[in-house]
């Protein structure tokens, strides 16, 4: 087991959840092929993880906190059972092995993957690794509209996304922004462009940022965390892997990539993909989702302090459900991303970034 596994959640919880997994195993008969289980860092808002030792690959019990996109315990199981079956034909990310259903001990039930061996991404160095692992998800043939549930896939992808975004943007009121960030972040959301150039849509992940790569002894970057995938614009998920909110969110993973750098990980998508649409299309996309990511960063702001559902219902950000370390870490990323020098940052970026990213694709 990677040494970066180790938890730093109290050994109560610790023991808690691992027991209550295990009596879910045991009523799904997996239990007998079990040697052993640690639960893994809690490093995310959406998951416990609990690495499972098996003589043959081990595997990793992905058990949720919460639905990010708001479903019931049982529809969040079948959503994301279906982003890993249907993700894991790019062979960059993990297989799906099955899937254990909400229960008193795990009302939220859980998935089990194949389990990845390697470190986080390391940036710059594994920027072209982590586009072709989008490439391969994106280059993955899109299934008639008849198949396309129980995944997302609005008619104008484009669209579904500023709605998105804007009912996020609600929640700008509750977060106590400064006066000049509230007047930059609603010039921003004004700008957005109505419509888009025709752009095909793809398998996306939706929540692609470095720290949830991991790079393997081979090289190949590895997509671990697959619950929003959708039938989208595969620009949101260049973006969210490049954007300085994304970049700079993961303790160990974080760095600043320079537009230049920038611009040489979507050559390598370009490459890989052999995209020769405009590339306004994913310079707009990156565009929104920054605003996506801004507005996300007001909701929890306005959410986190909100007790846990004790019903274990769809969404939820209480602060109650993860590790305070986290918590913290959480908190002070929102509030650098919601600050004003962060938001001139990015904003002096894609004006650099319009140039450079025109000369990657000439």
């Amino acid at each position: 087991m990677p040494d970066y596994v180790s938890s730093p959640i109290s050994p109560e919880t610790r023991h808690d959840l691992c027991d209550r997994l295990a009596v879910a195993l045991t009523r799904a008969g997996r239990h007998a092929e079990i040697h052993s289980m640690q639960l893994m860092a809690d490093t995310g808002l959406a998951h416990h993880h609990v690495w499972l030792v098996r003589d043959a690959i081990d595997w990793v019990a992905r058990l949720p906190k919460q639905s990010q996109l708001g479903l019931e315990a049982r529809a969040n199981l079948d959503y994301q059972a279906a982003c890993f079956a249907r993700a894991s034909e790019s062979g960059h990310t993990p297989a799906l092995h099955g899937v254990l259903a909400p229960c008193a001990e795990l009302p939220r039930g859980g998935l089990l993957v194949s389990a990845i061996r390697g470190r986080p991404a390391r940036l710059p160095d594994d920027l072209p690794a982590i586009a072709e692992a989008l490439a391969g998800l994106h280059t993955l043939e899109v299934p008639p509209p008849g198949q396309h549930p129980p995944l997302q896939a609005p008619r104008d992808p484009w669209a579904a996304m500023c709605d998105e975004v804007e009912k996020q943007a609600d929640f700008l009121d509750r977060a106590n922004l400064a006066p000049e960030v509230r007047r930059r972040i609603e010039a921003e959301l004004t700008a957005l462009p109505q419509r888009l150039p025709d752009a095909e849509p793809r398998l996306i992940s939706f929540d692609a940022h470095p720290g949830n790569f991991l790079v393997t002894d081979s090289g190949r970057a590895v997509l671990v965390d697959l619950e929003k995938c959708r039938y989208g614009l595969p620009g949101f998920d260049l973006a969210h892997a490049s954007l300085y909110t994304s970049t700079t969110w993961d303790l160990v993973s974080r760095a600043e990539l320079s537009p230049a750098q920038v611009a040489d990980f979507y050559r390598h998508w370009i490459t890989a993909t052999g995209f020769d649409g405009d590339p306004s299309v994913l310079l707009a996309c990156r565009r929104a989702m920054w605003l996506w990511s801004l507005t996300w960063c007001a909701k929890w702001r306005a959410s986190h302090r909100h007790s846990q559902d004790a019903h274990a219902r769809g969404e939820d950000w209480s602060a109650e459900l993860s590790d305070e370390a986290l918590i913290a870490h959480v908190r002070g990323r929102v509030d650098h991303y919601l600050s004003l020098p962060a938001i001139t940052h990015v904003q002096d970026e894609f004006r650099t970034l319009e140039g450079a990213l025109n000369t990657a694709m000439n």
